[in-house]
């Protein structure tokens, strides 16, 4: 079974899908195998605790304290800039972070821990549409 998710990034930080996921599986039923998988270069799939939202903002503090807009002076190294300050750090993000995820499925539900979601990490600044391709077997 295959699907897509639609995730609505309005700027930088982590989008939480799992109800949606949730809901196509529990539709689907069976057990399985799910395979996720973020059709953009500029993004991550992760899998962080859901229950603080304290934690999706040191994440988001983390890594753009990592990796600094190519207009920081640390980064003047970087060639690709003409889409802006923000474009080559979210490749170097999306480089370094997960941009698919495997999750076990049983009766229909994802195999998730009791405090675990599943987010898109957006590393842009404008809003984006981004679209996340699913497989189920």
């Amino acid at each position: 079974m295959k699907t897509e998710f639609s995730i609505s990034a309005r700027g930088p930080g982590l989008y939480e899908f799992t109800p949606d996921v949730r809901d196509w599986l529990n539709s689907v039923g069976g057990d399985g195998l799910l395979t996720l998988f973020v059709r953009h270069t500029s993004c991550s799939l992760v899998i962080q605790e859901n229950a603080d939202p304290e934690v999706q903002a040191d994440l988001r503090a983390f890594f753009d304290r990592l990796v600094r807009p190519s207009d920081h002076p640390s980064m003047a190294y970087l060639r690709h800039t003409y889409e802006g300050p923000d474009d080559m750090p979210a490749h170097i993000k999306a480089a370094l972070l997960p941009v698919s995820l495997s999750i076990p499925v049983v009766s229909g539900q994802p195999v998730l821990g009791t405090w675990q979601g599943i987010y898109l990490f957006e590393h842009r600044t404008a809003p984006h549409h981004r679209k996340v391709a699913a497989h189920f077997a």
